[in-house]
């Protein structure tokens, strides 16, 4: 008689083998060998008639059956977690690992900190922070919580708004006293604009609306760079005109070392959300720090604007 086969187990032993990527990164993870986790996953295709994964020397790649498989069994082991939690009165006392992610400027400025504000209330919990230039796959089991610029196009995961947000355009006194001030949008093709390349949006085209009108400008400049901290920093120093997220400027503002360009003209809207895989909304280290990071920047978002009520019960 074969011994029997713990389902959890292999659909574990399954999701960490597509997220690991290939039998060797898995192998280390599990504190395998490679031959075994080879092995292994072949007595699971042999036991479900199918096969899961197309392998090659390198990398593997999920069938359609495995696609199947693997969609139902990280929402079962998230059910039979969460379960789990609430028979341990995880709800009252969130623990557990706790995968977030965020981009690198924004991740460093303002969700570093507000993680180590979390800990310290909630010691059960192990967070893992992970600074990006661009947002991870939405679908992907790589993050539980990921805090991005906008709201995701993809209805297979939960976006809560958490803070507004617009971007600006600025420039350093020293540059504009040398350069001049733009008037209008057009203006801004004979100045040296700093570029941020980031994610998938257009580099170099800079969309503006005032009223009923619409201008979209392509700019120029001698710097360009995919962090947004290093592009502030050159504006700061006289080197151009930057379009930015308030929350990164908004105290250089203040303090008058960046002054706002054209502000009657305004830029596509890039509030902040917290998104979520369906599958760890009840999850209580989600929603407690969910819930936590919204607390934190509504007591301080730029401006004061306020973000609408959120109910976990939708």
């Amino acid at each position: 008689m074969s011994t029997p086969v713990s389902a959890p187990s292999e659909m574990a032993f399954f999701s960490v083998l597509v997220r690991a990527g290939s039998f060797s990164a898995a192998a280390r993870e599990l504190n395998l060998t490679t031959a075994a986790v080879s092995k292994r996953m072949n007595q699971l295709e042999a036991r479900l008639g199918a096969r899961l994964l197309n392998r090659t020397t390198r990398r593997i790649g999920l069938t359609p059956e495995g696609e199947i498989y693997l969609a139902n069994a990280r929402r079962i082991l998230a059910e039979i977690d969460d379960m789990e939690q609430m028979i341990a009165n995880a709800v009252t006392a969130p623990k557990g690992q706790l995968r977030v992610n965020a981009t690198l400027g924004f991740g460093r400025s303002h969700i570093a900190p507000l993680v180590s504000d979390f800990v310290k209330q909630y010691p059960e919990v192990e967070v893992q922070l992970q600074l990006t230039v661009n947002p991870p796959s939405l679908v992907e089991d790589a993050y539980d919580v990921c805090i991005r610029f906008g709201e995701p196009p993809d209805a297979r995961v939960i976006a809560r708004r958490i803070a507004s947000n617009r971007r600006l355009i600025c420039a350093a006194p020293s540059y504009l006293d040398r350069h001049g001030t733009p008037r209008v949008p057009s203006d801004l093709e004979q100045h040296n604009c700093i570029g941020i390349r980031q994610g998938e949006e257009g580099y170099g085209i800079w969309h503006l609306k005032s009223g009923q009108r619409d201008e979209t400008v392509k700019v120029r400049g001698s710097l360009s760079t995919n962090d947004g901290e290093i592009a502030v920093n050159w504006a700061l120093e006289g080197h151009g005109v930057l379009m930015r997220a308030e929350w990164d400027i908004a105290k250089y503002l203040q303090s008058g070392r960046l002054r706002q360009i054209l502000p009657n003209w305004h830029t596509a809207q890039a509030d902040i959300y917290a998104v979520f895989p369906y599958e760890v909304q009840t999850a209580a280290r989600v929603r407690a720090f969910v819930d936590f990071v919204a607390a934190a920047f509504s007591a301080s978002t730029p401006g004061k604007q306020a973000v609408a009520e959120w109910s976990w019960n939708r």
